[in-house]
């Protein structure tokens, strides 16, 4: 199907764990009763990112690729949209988001090329 015969030679989900990881440095700072809440939920939004891009370029067809593709980025929205709600409510500032905030839009350029790359090859 394509070119790339492992998950983890895809910059996209190289740049994407990077994201992850600092998504973790990030939530170390958010109250402890948000441990549960959207502490979680924030983890589970970075995790899926990556989680998705591995999944679909393990299945058999671009169709399924892409469909996964697609997946993760929902979760680049999801995620964004917690961070910057960390941010309307004073539990993170705009400069302690910078970095997960711009590796959020590098991997949204790279899922949108990918998947044109995908669409465009079949």
């Amino acid at each position: 199907m394509n070119m790339i015969k492992d998950f983890k030679d895809l910059i996209v989900w190289q740049k994407s764990m990077e994201l992850v990881a600092e998504v973790y440095r990030l939530v170390k700072k958010l109250p402890k009763e948000e441990l549960f809440a959207l502490s979680n939920q924030i983890r589970r939004s970075a995790i899926s990112i990556p989680s998705n891009i591995a999944e679909g370029q393990g299945r058999n067809t671009a169709k399924e690729f892409n469909h996964f593709l697609a997946i993760a980025k929902g979760s680049k929205a999801e995620l964004e949209t917690q961070l910057l709600l960390c941010v309307r409510i004073n539990y993170l500032n705009n400069s302690e988001i910078e970095i997960a905030i711009n590796l959020i839009q590098e991997v949204g350029k790279m899922l949108n090329s990918l998947q044109k790359k995908l669409i465009a090859n079949h």
